[in-house]
């Protein structure tokens, strides 16, 4: 099968926000008040674990659907450890990354529990989002001329 591309564009807003097209949506992060933003949206590392969550959800409906299993609904709380040194450059020897990420999943259907930690198990190894927080994707950034 051929590889899909998929893209967005952002620009810097006033003080700590960016915002970013993201096909007919639009979405703004932004720090807290006490981190010198304007609130405006959440951070970019809530909206990674906001993203897992939405991951989730729907390879376990895309999942539901192929098994033929009445999915009535799934639920998400998910948490990360960070070290902000990192990302403030006040320690080079420091991740600027999670170091933990913890994601605790509620499946309700007609289903064992082997049966969800089996379903879960698998929505884990479809997740994209999960697969590069696992494994990782090449990144290529470069300066636009201009």
């Amino acid at each position: 099968m051929s590889l899909k591309t998929i893209s967005v564009q952002g620009t810097l807003g006033s003080a700590f926000a960016v915002e970013v097209d993201c096909g007919t949506h639009r979405v703004v992060m932004d720090q807290p008040t006490t981190a010198f933003g304007e609130d405006s949206g959440p951070t970019p590392l809530l909206l990674i674990l906001a993203a897992l969550a939405g991951c989730f959800g729907t390879i376990g409906r895309f999942l539901a659907h192929q098994r033929k299993i009445e999915l009535r609904g799934m639920s998400f709380a998910v948490e990360a450890d960070y070290d902000p040194a990192g990302l403030l450059g006040r320690d080079a020897s420091v991740r600027p990354g999670f170091q933990a990420i913890r994601l605790r999943v509620g499946i309700d259907a007609e289903l064992s529990l082997e049966e969800k930690q089996a379903f879960l198990a698998e929505v884990e190894r479809r997740c994209p989002l999960a697969d590069n927080l696992l494994h990782g994707a090449q990144l290529h950034s470069e300066l636009l001329a201009g």
